[in-house]
C-alpha cells in the first residue's frame, strides 16, 4: 500500500450536512440526482498507485475487522476513516466489502456502523457504516439513513441499507435520484409531501414509454406510493385499480438485470386485490392486455415463484382470466389477447408435468419480447436460478433442436442476461441421454453461487414434450413466421449466402416494428474495399402467407447478390 493520504480538512459530518440542506428547504425534495457532496467529503486521489481489486478488498476487510470491537468507538471510527482514505481505495469497493464482513460481535459492529453513519465526514467512512448497517440496521437507524439518502454519492448505499427496514423510504430515495421526466418527478414530490390526493391525481399521468418507465421504476413507484395498501382500503377506486394493474404488469417485465416482481414483497397482496376487482375495469385493450400479462406471468413466469399460500395462485389466475373478455377490435394485439387467453384457459390448473415447455409472447403494444419458458415440476426454472435475463427465444432453443437429447452430451444455453452475455453472463446446461432417462447437469452460470442439482426426465416423456414444443407454432405471427422459415431455408441451403462470402446473422422481427421481418448478414463490401460490414434487409408484412414470402426471399437470394438488396423498403 502507498503512504497514508493527508486527512481532509475537518468538516461537519455528512449527516449534519444533509440535514442542514433539508432544514434550509423543508418542503422541497432534493434536486433530481441528489445534492452534491461537500468538497471535503472525498480526498483527491491524484495519479498515484491504486491497489488492485483483491488487494484493496483484503486491506479494507483487515482494517474494519481490527476496529469492530475497539473499546473506544469514537476513536475507532475516526481511525477507520483515516485508514480507509489512506488505502486509496474507492468507496464503491468499501460498501460491498463492509456489507459482506463476517463479524463475530454484531452489537459492536452495529455501534461502530452508527458512529460512522452519524458522524462520518468522508464518503469512505459513511460508506463503511452503511455497508455494516445493510445487514445490522434496526428501525432507529431509518431517520439517519433517509437524511443521507439526499446526497448524490451515498444514495445507492442508503437504498441497500433501507430496503430491509423501510421499503417505502428506500423506494422514495431511489426515485428521487433516478426518476426521469416531469410527471414522475411530480409524483415523487407528492409522495415526499405525504399528500395522498396529489399522489392519486398524478399516478395516471406517469409516462408510457418503456425506456423511461421500466420494471424497477414500476416496483419502486408501487412501494413508495404504498399502492397495495391504498387499494386494499379503497378497492372500488377505479383510478387506483387501473394504476395498480399497470404498475404490477410493468414490474413483471424482464427488461432489467433483476427480476423486479420477485423483489416486491407486496406483490401477492396486490395481485389478490387486483384479481378480486378486475371485473370493474372497462374492457378496453390496455386493461385487457395488462390483466393478461399478469395472468401469463402467474401461469409460467417469475410471479409463479412468489410466496403463495396453497391454492391462492390458482384462484388469482382464474379471476384474472375471468376478467379478460373477447376483444371487439381486430389486429395483432387483439389476436394476441385471444390466443394467449385461450391458451391459459386451456392449460388450467392441471397437475404439473415433470417438464413443460412454454413460449411466452409479451403484449404487442410493448417492444416485442418472446421467450422460451421451461417448467420443471410446475416451477419456472430460469427465473429460479438465473435472475439476469429471460429464457432464450424459441428460434434458438426449439427451431434448432438444441433441447433434443442425442447420444453425445450437448451444452445448451437456456438464458442470456438482458444486458448481453458478455456483460452479466448466461445460463448453460449439458443435455445428455442416460439409458431411459435424459439428464440435465453440468450447469454453468456467472457468480459464485451454489451448484444446481441434476434433473432427470423419463426419456420418452421428454422426447414427446420437446417434439410437441418444436411443432407448436400457434404463438407466432406472420412476420415472425416468415423470419423462422427464412432461417430454416438458409440452414438447409447455406450456399445461398456463402457463395457471396456472406455469413448469416440475426433473423427475426424488428424490435420496434414487429410486423417487419429483418434479415441480417455480414461480409465484404461488393467492391472488395474497406472493412466487412453488416447488411440489413427489411421485409414488411404485405398480407401474403408467410410461406410464400419466405420462399420469395430465398429465391431472390439464390438469384441476386444480397448485398444489393435495399435496406429499407
Amino acid at each position: 500500500m502507498s503512504a497514508p493520504h493527508a486527512r481532509p480538512t475537518p468538516a461537519p459530518s455528512l449527516y449534519a450536512y444533509a440535514r442542514s440542506l433539508r432544514d434550509a428547504a423543508p418542503d422541497t425534495p432534493p434536486p433530481w440526482g441528489g445534492h452534491p457532496l461537500p468538497d471535503t467529503a472525498r480526498p483527491p486521489y491524484g495519479t498515484g498507485h491504486h491497489p488492485p481489486y483483491r488487494e484493496a478488498r483484503e486491506a479494507v476487510t483487515r482494517l474494519l475487522l481490527a476496529r469492530l470491537t475497539a473499546p473506544d468507538t469514537d476513536r475507532a471510527a475516526a481511525e477507520t476513516e483515516r485508514a480507509l482514505v489512506a488505502t486509496r481505495v474507492r468507496e464503491q469497493l468499501v460498501f460491498p466489502t463492509a456489507a459482506a464482513l463476517d463479524h463475530a460481535d454484531p452489537a459492536a459492529a452495529r455501534t461502530l456502523a452508527r458512529r460512522l453513519v452519524r458522524h462520518g465526514t468522508t464518503v469512505h467512512g459513511v460508506a463503511a457504516g452503511l455497508g455494516l448497517l445493510a445487514r445490522l440496521g434496526e428501525p432507529e437507524d431509518v431517520p439517519y439513513l433517509r437524511e443521507l439518502g439526499a446526497l448524490a454519492e451515498t444514495f445507492r448505499y442508503v437504498v441497500a441499507a433501507l430496503d430491509p427496514l423501510d421499503r417505502p423510504g428506500a423506494a422514495l430515495v431511489w426515485l428521487i435520484h433516478r426518476a426521469r421526466g416531469e410527471e414522475l418527478r411530480r409524483l415523487v414530490e407528492a409522495v415526499a409531501a405525504r399528500d395522498p390526493e396529489a399522489v392519486r391525481d398524478r399516478l395516471p399521468r406517469l409516462p408510457e414509454a418503456p425506456r423511461g418507465f421500466g420494471p424497477e421504476t414500476a416496483r419502486r413507484v408501487a412501494e413508495a406510493t404504498g399502492i397495495a395498501d391504498r387499494l386494499a382500503r379503497t378497492p372500488e377506486d377505479p383510478v387506483l385499480l387501473a394504476q395498480a394493474v399497470r404498475l404490477l404488469a410493468k414490474a413483471t417485465g424482464r427488461r432489467a438485470d433483476q427480476i423486479e416482481i420477485l423483489r416486491y414483497d407486496r406483490a401477492p397482496a396486490l395481485y389478490g386485490t387486483v384479481a378480486e376487482r378486475a371485473h370493474l375495469l372497462p374492457p378496453d385493450p390496455d386493461h385487457q392486455a395488462r390483466l393478461l400479462t399478469l395472468a401469463q406471468d402467474l401461469h409460467s413466469g417469475p410471479s409463479r415463484l412468489l410466496d403463495w399460500p396453497p391454492g391462492r395462485r390458482e384462484t388469482v389466475l382464474r379471476r384474472l382470466l375471468d376478467a379478460v373478455r373477447e376483444p371487439r377490435e381486430t389486429g395483432r394485439r387483439a389476436d394476441w389477447i385471444r390466443h394467449t387467453a385461450g391458451h391459459l384457459r386451456e392449460r388450467g390448473p392441471a397437475a404439473p408435468a415433470r417438464l413443460r415447455i412454454e413460449v411466452a409472447v409479451s403484449d404487442p403494444a410493448d417492444p416485442e419480447f418472446v421467450e422460451t419458458r421451461l417448467l420443471v415440476d410446475g416451477r419456472p426454472l430460469v427465473p429460479e436460478v438465473f435472475v439476469h435475463g429471460p429464457g432464450d427465444p424459441p428460434e434458438r432453443l426449439l427451431d434448432t433442436g438444441s433441447l433434443r437429447a442425442g447420444t453425445e452430451p450437448r451444452e445448451v444455453r437456456l438464458a442470456e442476461a438482458y444486458c448481453t452475455e458478455g456483460c452479466c453472463g448466461a445460463l448453460y446446461v449439458t443435455v445428455r441421454r442416460e439409458g431411459r432417462h435424459v439428464v440435465w447437469d453440468g450447469w454453468r452460470r456467472p457468480g459464485r453461487l451454489p451448484g444446481l442439482p441434476a434433473y432427470r426426465f423419463d426419456a420418452d416423456a421428454y422426447d414427446a414434450e420437446v417434439a410437441r414444443a418444436e411443432h407448436d407454432h400457434a404463438w407466432t405471427w406472420p412476420a415472425r413466421q416468415t423470419a423462422r422459415l427464412i432461417t430454416a431455408g438458409l440452414r438447409d441451403r447455406p450456399g445461398l449466402l456463402t457463395r457471396w462470402g456472406l455469413r448469416q446473422g440475426w433473423i427475426s422481427t424488428d424490435f420496434g416494428a414487429p410486423d417487419t421481418t429483418v434479415v441480417t448478414f455480414d461480409g465484404p463490401r461488393p467492391d472488395g474495399t474497406g472493412d466487412p460490414r453488416q447488411y440489413l434487409w427489411r421485409l414488411p408484412d404485405d398480407g401474403r402467407p408467410s410461406a410464400e414470402r419466405a420462399a420469395e426471399a430465398l429465391r431472390r437470394m439464390a438469384e441476386e447478390d444480397p448485398r444489393t438488396f435495399p435496406e429499407r423498403p
